[in-house]
């Protein structure tokens, strides 16, 4: 009988087994555990990558597309994207998860529907409505200014675009054109007709780009101009034109690169502001009246067509150091024209008179006189205006003033001191580049430290943010095709947004609200850029349907416990063209309840993520205003 020893063949077997089966077991325990380790490092930690944001993020949405419009990608539009467009543009559900209190007039929990106003509300204006402007003092036009509705007065209800409304011609073709339709009133064509502003064509207005100081043509008369001063070359940029008619001067500005915010009254001629947003050029309803310009000092590089006296004073706070004033029509060259104007010599060489002495009692210089211009210019300092004090009493300078106060602030009899220079050949303030590196250049509120809250760095950060934000825009909305020409940027900061645009043919109407903690809207103008100061707990100054795209980027938490949002919100669709696109950028309880609101306004819209990802808190509402008009022979007062 043989025995089993230790070298023997079977127990070799054996061992070798177990040890098979023990390192099976022992590897597989240790790829368990890697695994684990491995994956709750990746659930810990955010993805570093935009695309690994999307490989690992994956949402099955229920919800309908927003709409079939172009405007706003469906979700099989989506699919068939790029896989950070696709999964950016999901649309997020966030019912019934986050809950906040916010001030609204809603019920909670409950869609509210808003009906249409009456067809007389089409053209409502609500700061500036002139049945409510009679109530006021006509002493220096205190009732054309604003004078906004009480809560009382606030209309719930949506302003209708009048029957056959179409979508407005696409520039440069709309500087030439508008539909009828939209803008009923023929009154301009007859008022104006020899002086050429507007003329009917049938479904149509035709702008012949003439004017009351442009009889031959807006771009003959600008023409004119250039061979004065300095319009090409960079030099000027910003312009505002006071009582603008419908605009016609800035509109051929603009293929000078040169932007001009146009202004007038309400109700001097019918619509005339109407007229120039429908034809994709900045304007604004307003007047020189008893308070200053909702615009900072040094703001626009030329003024035109301003009054003098007082008004002469507010017009040198908002120009820049070297900028122009420009005065055509009368007095100017009085002796030819005076017949036709039906005044006297004497009484247009007095008001000439006193424009000459105005400009010299604060230290303008005439540029000069040719034909049916003047222009005059402002020093690029006070330190020569300071020393004639000793010859002009009157007006003095300023003491203790903000001068970029311009919210509901009464004009001065004063002049508006422009800051300290060190020598004579030095601009106040400091100058500014030529247009287009004006753009991008570091503006001098900042370089000089006005704003101690904002760096160099903060700047060229901004820059860089609202270059991705746009490019990812782009990808949501079409905003190469020409569909948006009049955008507003509610809460500008400063100007990112609007510079970002500047390839795309459309201009941006900055907004710096009234409260705001940092008054950024001199750095905008600064920048090239043209904007305007405004309190959102009222309506804005223009009429309903002018804007294509409007931008909410952190409003509503600016707002959200000053006043009521759905007024801001009305507000927001009495301004939006129909099939008008707004962006709303907040935190999600925020967009929750605009959504909740919006819903019941005729307007489509979804949540989705931030452009950087699913993992950033703030988000993204993209809302359509759906067409729809009032009834022909709906009620009228």
């Amino acid at each position: 009988m043989v025995k089993d020893y230790n070298g023997s063949p079977k127990h070799y077997n054996q061992l070798e087994s177990k040890r098979k089966r023990l390192t099976y077991i022992l590897g597989v325990s240790g790829l368990c555990i890697l695994s684990y380790i491995l994956g709750a490092r990746q659930t810990t930690f955010a993805p570093t990558t935009q695309s690994e944001v999307y490989s690992k993020v994956g949402c099955d949405v229920g919800s309908p597309p927003l709409s079939s419009n172009p405007t706003v990608p469906s979700s099989s539009s989506s699919s068939s994207s790029s896989s950070s467009s696709s999964s950016s543009s999901s649309i997020l559900d966030f019912e019934a998860h986050h809950q906040i209190e916010i001030k609204s007039s809603t019920a909670g929990g409950v869609v509210q529907k808003f009906p249409p106003c009456e067809m007389s509300y089409s053209e409502y204006t609500p700061c500036q409505d002139p049945v409510r402007g009679r109530r006021f003092d006509r002493n220096m036009l205190k009732y054309r200014e604003r004078h906004c509705p009480t809560k009382e007065e606030l209309l719930f209800c949506l302003i209708p675009a009048p029957p056959n409304y179409k979508a407005p011609f696409k520039w440069p073709q709309s500087r030439d054109y508008a539909w009828y339709d939209n803008i009923p009133h023929k009154e301009l064509s007859i008022e104006k007709a020899v002086q050429n502003w507007i003329q009917v064509e049938g479904d149509r207005f035709r702008f012949p780009g003439g004017g009351t100081m442009f009889p031959k043509g807006a771009d003959a008369y600008i023409d004119n101009i250039a061979e004065l001063i300095p319009l090409t070359g960079g030099s000027i940029r910003t312009a505002i034109d006071t009582g603008c008619g419908v605009a016609s001067w800035g509109a051929y500005l603009t293929k000078r690169d040169i932007l001009a915010m146009s202004f007038a009254p309400r109700d001097t001629h019918e619509a005339q502001v109407q007229f120039a947003l429908e034809r994709g050029v900045p304007a604004m309803i307003g007047i020189m009246g008893s308070q200053r310009l909702p615009y900072p000092a040094r703001a626009f590089d030329m003024a035109h067509c301003s009054r003098y006296g007082l008004y002469l004073l507010e017009v040198d706070r908002i120009l820049r150091p070297g900028g122009y004033w420009i005065l055509s029509g009368p007095p100017i060259r009085w002796k030819k024209y005076w017949r036709g104007w039906e005044r006297t010599q004497e009484d247009l060489k007095q008001e000439q008179d006193g424009i000459e002495d105005t400009a010299k009692h604060i230290c303008w210089k005439k540029v000069i006189e040719k034909d049916d211009l003047a222009i005059w210019q402002k020093p690029i300092n006070h330190l020569e205006c300071v020393q004639n004090r000793k010859l002009y009493k009157t007006p003095h300078i300023c003491q203790s003033d903000n001068p970029d106060m311009a919210w509901y602030t009464d004009m001065e009899k004063c002049i508006t001191p422009l800051p300290e220079v060190s020598n004579p050949e030095e601009v106040a303030g400091g100058a500014v580049e030529k247009w287009p590196e004006r753009a991008f250049a570091i503006p001098p509120r900042i370089s000089r430290g006005s704003l101690p809250s904002i760096t160099v760095e903060n700047f060229k950060e901004d820059n860089d943010q609202w270059k991705d934000k746009v490019t990812h825009y782009k990808q949501i909305i079409p905003l190469s095709q020409g569909r948006y020409r009049n955008i507003m940027d509610m809460n500008a900061h400063l100007g990112g947004f609007a510079a970002a645009l500047l390839k795309y043919p459309v201009w941006v109407m900055n907004v710096v609200p009234s409260n705001s903690n940092l008054d950024t809207l001199g750095v905008i103008y600064e920048r090239g850029l043209i904007g305007t100061y405004h309190d959102w707990c009222e309506a804005f100054s223009t009429y309903p349907r002018t804007y294509d795209l409007i931008h909410a980027g952190g409003v509503f938490s600016i707002y959200q416990d000053r006043c009521d949002i759905t007024v801001l919100l009305l507000e927001m669709d009495r301004i939006l063209r129909p099939e008008g696109t707004v962006i709303f950028r907040d935190t999600v309880d925020v967009l929750v309840k605009i959504k909740a609101i919006t819903d019941g306004m005729r307007w489509k819209s979804h949540i989705m993520d931030h452009e950087s990802g699913p993992f950033n808190p703030e988000k993204i509402l993209l809302a359509m205003k759906t067409y729809w008009t009032g009834e022909a022979g709906q009620k009228q007062n």
